[in-house]
């Protein structure tokens, strides 16, 4: 299909007939909110993977499970055209994106292989940050799952730049010495996503997703600052101290040259949000 995002023309009232559903596991947060969004408004069928069950939504089926024990797997996997697989779990991160990443693929692979589409992040093969490190063995798993798949890496949201990046108490910011980002819109990154699980032929990875401009901690602070109305009285870099600072110093976080760019800008978030 040409623009696997574009709404179909199908039967008034019926908008997800003869569509086959898309499975999305952390469907609830914010990347899979987005997510979710976009398939519904794109017509296709979404099935979420939750543990607890939410609010019926026209579109949108639920199914309870969980990848930490592979409950309810096998059911969500059923009968889905491909997988987009967000969940993680930074305080539980072997658990759920190592070990469930691997439940979760060999649950699909019981029956006619769905496209998986795995999100990660840019730089995790390059940063010794525990959480990255997680993040390389799950694309690991995937890779040698033998799904169809393509591995997406994205850098920093724009909120988590704003949390990370934003004048705290007292009017100071902190980011180590030389820090860059090029933070993305979370829903430009979805559009991507679904573009991916759904389009005609299997894109070969990794892709990168990043927002179109690179900034530095400064800037960050400066525009947060402005936007929200709060001073920003001194903006304090951090000695690179450590392997992981060091590589944030050295950019292991912004994208490569074949990377896709798109998305709000940062400002352009942040007046959006302000």
């Amino acid at each position: 299909m040409s623009d696997a995002t574009a709404p179909p023309t199908l039967i008034p009232g019926l908008p997800t007939v003869d569509r086959t559903p898309v499975l999305v596991t952390g469907g609830t947060g914010t990347l899979g909110t987005a997510v979710v969004d976009e398939l519904v408004r794109s017509g296709v069928p979404a099935r979420m993977l939750v543990r607890t069950p939410g609010a019926d939504r026209e579109g949108v089926t639920q199914v309870v499970g969980d990848l930490r024990d592979d409950s309810g797997l096998a059911d969500a996997v059923d009968g889905v055209q491909a997988i987009i697989h967000l969940a993680t779990d930074a305080r539980h991160a072997e658990d759920v994106d190592v070990d469930g990443t691997r439940r979760l693929a060999m649950a699909a692979l019981d029956g006619t292989p769905p496209r998986f589409v795995h999100m990660s992040i840019v730089g995790c093969w390059d940063n010794p940050l525990p959480y990255y490190r997680v993040k390389a063995r799950a694309e690991t798993v995937v890779v040698d799952s033998g799904l169809p798949h393509v591995i997406v890496r994205a850098t920093q949201f724009h909120g988590l730049t704003e949390q990370v990046l934003a004048p705290r108490a007292g009017g100071i910011s902190l980011a180590p010495k030389g820090l860059r980002v090029a933070p993305v819109d979370p829903v430009w990154v979805a559009k991507m996503l679904v573009d991916l699980a759904l389009e005609d032929h299997l894109t070969a990875g990794p892709i990168e997703l990043a927002g179109p401009e690179v900034l530095t901690a400064r800037e960050i602070a400066v525009l947060t600052a402005h936007v929200r109305g709060v001073p920003l009285r001194r903006a304090l870099a951090l000695p690179t101290v450590g392997g992981v600072l060091k590589a944030f110093a050295d950019g292991s976080n912004l994208p490569g040259p074949s990377a896709r760019r798109g998305g709000a800008t940062y400002a352009e978030w942040l007046a959006a949000h302000y």
